[in-house]
């Protein structure tokens, strides 16, 4: 048995009516620890497990951090995960729950990473968060799973940070023979690596992150995902993180589902009616979900970014 479930996929009344096509959404919240991750870190980590890991070593305060506590617990390997000092204390309280070792170091995500990569030994397995082809072909079953099903979308859309799950889809989408498919790759304002990457031609790292949407915080995403850019129909499109958050309030009202910004970005392509929407009769949504995020805490963010646009 995996360590990911196969997540439902339902037609949703509200965003559909908001967006003005039928909107379809792959829940990915309902993963057991909160998003997609546990889908490639699940794989990566049992696959690692068969090579004769004795430890999980990961580097994030976020839903990959979780996904690997996760997996640890489930397979009885322990678990050492980096964070940055700026990890909430409920991300770091659902580490513990998990059993996972807790290291802090570092004010952003690099530094927990080199930490985390500095303490690798022979008998350990170094669990990326997003930049690894055994999490791509992981990630890549969600969309195995839509291929089972009758839906057929014109468009997916997705939130990007590391680019892990862009690589996922779409490496699913042609081993499933939905090439054609375009992706519609939302950022936030601030985060926004993959189309800074986009528009100059490059792989370019942002000097630092300045979006509240912290998940889609990477410095640049990784090579595969520029990569597809060029071998897959891909519309890359940033939004505000007033608009993730709103999302966010809106999804909770309509759907009864707490999701972080960084998956509020995508659904407010459909909440405003994006006119990347337009012309488009049936359009697939990955709730790719988050686990650290509460109300109260999106709610204190939009209060505080409206205080800050006025």
């Amino acid at each position: 048995m995996p360590l990911h479930i196969a997540t439902p996929l339902l037609e949703s009344r509200p965003l559909s009516r908001a967006a003005r096509c039928s909107v379809w959404l792959k829940l990915e919240a309902l993963q057991a620890p909160g998003s997609f991750k546990i889908r490639g870190i699940g794989a990566a980590c049992e696959e690692y497990s068969r090579r004769g890991a004795r430890r999980f070593v990961s580097s994030s305060g976020g839903n990959a951090g979780l996904a690997v506590a996760y997996a640890g617990r489930r397979l009885s390997i322990p678990v050492t995960v980096v964070v940055p000092e700026t990890t909430s204390a409920r991300a770091r309280e659902l580490l513990r729950q998990e059993d996972a070792e807790i290291i802090v170091h570092g004010d952003s995500w690099h530094e927990a990473n080199i930490r985390a990569l500095s303490m690798i030994e022979e008998s350990d397995a170094f669990v990326h968060p997003f930049d690894d082809p055994l999490l791509w072909h992981g990630h890549a079953s969600l969309i195995d799973e839509l291929a089972s099903s009758t839906l057929a979308p014109d468009a997916i859309v997705l939130s990007v940070g590391g680019g892990g799950l862009l690589c996922g889809v779409i490496e699913g989408l042609h081993r499933n023979g939905l090439g054609h498919i375009p992706v519609i790759a939302v950022e936030t304002e601030g985060a926004a690596s993959f189309n800074r990457s986009r528009q100059a031609g490059r792989l370019v790292e942002l000097e630092k992150i300045t979006s509240i949407a912290t998940s889609l915080g990477a410095k640049r995403v990784c090579e595969q995902a520029f990569q597809w850019s060029k071998e897959h129909p891909i519309d890359s499109l940033v939004v505000s993180d007033g608009a993730a958050l709103s999302a966010c309030e809106r999804f909770l009202a309509d759907h009864r589902l707490l999701v972080e910004p960084a998956c509020g970005a995508s659904l407010s392509l459909a909440y405003d009616a994006a006119p990347e929407l337009q012309g488009l009769a049936t359009v697939l949504f990955i709730v790719c979900g988050g686990a650290t995020a509460t109300i109260d805490q999106i709610r204190e963010w939009s209060a505080a970014n409206r205080d800050k646009a006025s």
